[in-house]
């Protein structure tokens, strides 16, 4: 007996159900907010997800040489996709540029839960754009979506950080640019940890001043108001010239994008939250990520501005902010919350045909009503009336349509409701077209049996 291999998923139609469910959802949010859908290869050649992210990811793709002697790679993400799109036809696309996708991709990781093999991803950039208001924009859509779900201000904040404050904050402690990536990346492991080990990272940086770092990282990170974290930056002790300037620079950018979403009636969404920093070193402003307010804590969405990685990549510069959305985890919180719509896939009607000669009368009238909408079903066989009406029961039909030699004859069609057991007989000729006009006029199908 076969079996689908470890991390990844098969879909039975109630599946199936729930995933279309959370693309819709997705799909619609993005349009609402001007978003225009795109998509890209799933192989992909592997330089392109190793010029982002370096050699080491390499472990952790389904990545191999072609027959054509190419190393190739499938899609562990859509962003180097999405890079390479935008950056050869950066100068005639129109500016911002909003586009979504909702893609499958893989990484050759060890399956968890919350965290596959094949999974699904909601992605949401703006590019082209440097304004605040882009990076409200896909916060904003961020929460919308996770609203459209049924999911509260109750179920999930959006943490919000910013990687030049934390650039400005290491310039205190005279570090070079790799130095700083480095401590972005320890802090990243913050919570995730234990305190011994991220001590023991710091110390190959800070020598014997990594307890004392440790101490101002731990207050910095702990800080959930603007006004108490733009005084802890700029109480610094031997500040570097200019950088004062600089963090009231920056600290006018966050009042700025606060205020836009207060100005949204987000507020009560998003929490300040220095401990999210975004491990990638890509992100170049400001970082953000989804989390669910109790239970597991569990991460939804996250994303940051990342305005080099179309330069790096495609070589033309075009700044971006964006998310990605798992949909993983999202299906695991929506169905412990009981949010996620009961598989119901029932007929409008179930024609009931007991031999040929009704079958030939009743075919029209099925494929006329499939023309224009409708969702029916008959049995394949001319299968005894009473296990065609099982048939109907199990499919969730509301309306059974009786075609029998009786009824024919006196060019007649019976129909029953299957929730209220009432029948009653219509002229055969017209009645399908009938049902139409019924449609055209906005009439609900239970009138039919009135």
């Amino acid at each position: 007996m076969f079996q689908s291999l470890p991390g990844f998923r098969e879909f039975y139609p109630e599946d199936c159900s729930i995933r279309s469910y959370l693309f819709k959802i997705f799909r619609q949010s993005c349009i609402n907010f001007g978003f225009s859908e795109y998509d890209a290869p799933v192989l992909e050649p592997l330089e392109l997800f190793t010029e982002k992210s370096g050699e080491e990811i390499v472990t952790q793709l389904f990545s191999f040489q072609d027959r054509g002697g190419r190393a190739v790679s499938l899609r562990p993400e859509m962003t180097p996709s999405l890079a390479r799109l935008v950056g050869a036809k950066a100068n005639s696309l129109k500016k911002p540029i909003k586009w979504f996708n909702i893609s499958e991709n893989f990484r050759y990781e060890r399956p968890q839960k919350g965290r596959l093999r094949s999974f699904f991803q909601f992605n949401a950039d703006i590019l082209g754009e440097t304004e605040i208001t882009a990076d409200a924009e896909a916060i904003a859509l961020v929460i919308s979506a996770l609203k459209s779900y049924g999911l509260t201000d109750r179920d999930f904040c959006v943490r919000l950080s910013d990687r030049n404050l934390w650039m400005l904050f290491l310039e205190t402690f005279r570090l070079k640019d790799e130095q700083m990536l480095a401590v972005l990346a320890i802090i990243d492991r913050l919570g995730k940890e234990k305190k011994e080990v991220i001590l023991e990272k710091l110390s190959t940086i800070f020598g014997e001043k990594a307890e004392n770092f440790f101490e101002k990282l731990q207050k910095l990170v702990s800080i959930r108001d603007l006004p108490t974290l733009s005084q802890f930056l700029k109480s610094a002790e031997d500040m570097p010239d200019g950088l004062l300037e600089k963090i009231n620079l920056r600290t006018n950018d966050w009042e700025k994008l606060i205020s836009l979403l207060s100005s949204m009636c987000l507020q009560g969404y998003v929490a300040i939250d220095l401990g999210i920093v975004r491990g990638l070193a890509y992100y170049t402003g400001f970082v953000f990520e989804a989390f669910e307010r109790e239970g597991q804590s569990r991460a939804l969405a996250g994303g940051g501005r990342y305005d080099n990685l179309v330069k790096k990549l495609a070589g033309t510069d075009v700044p971006a902010v964006g998310f990605a959305m798992g949909d993983v985890t999202l299906r695991d919180l929506l169905q412990e919350k009981q949010l996620i719509p009961p598989y119901c896939e029932s007929l409008d009607f179930f024609f009931i045909i007991t031999g040929d000669v009704e079958r030939s009368v009743a075919m029209r009238d099925v494929i006329l009503l499939r023309q224009h909408g409708f969702r029916v079903d008959y049995s394949l066989k001319n299968n005894p009336i009473a296990k065609q009406f099982k048939q109907a029961d199990q499919l969730g039909a509301r309306f059974v349509l009786l075609y029998g030699a009786d009824e024919i004859s006196r060019q007649e069609v019976k129909l029953r409701d299957l929730q209220t057991r009432q029948e009653k007989t219509f002229p055969l000729q017209g009645f399908a077209e009938a049902i139409l006009g019924m449609k055209k006029e906005g009439i609900p199908l239970s009138s039919l049996i009135c």
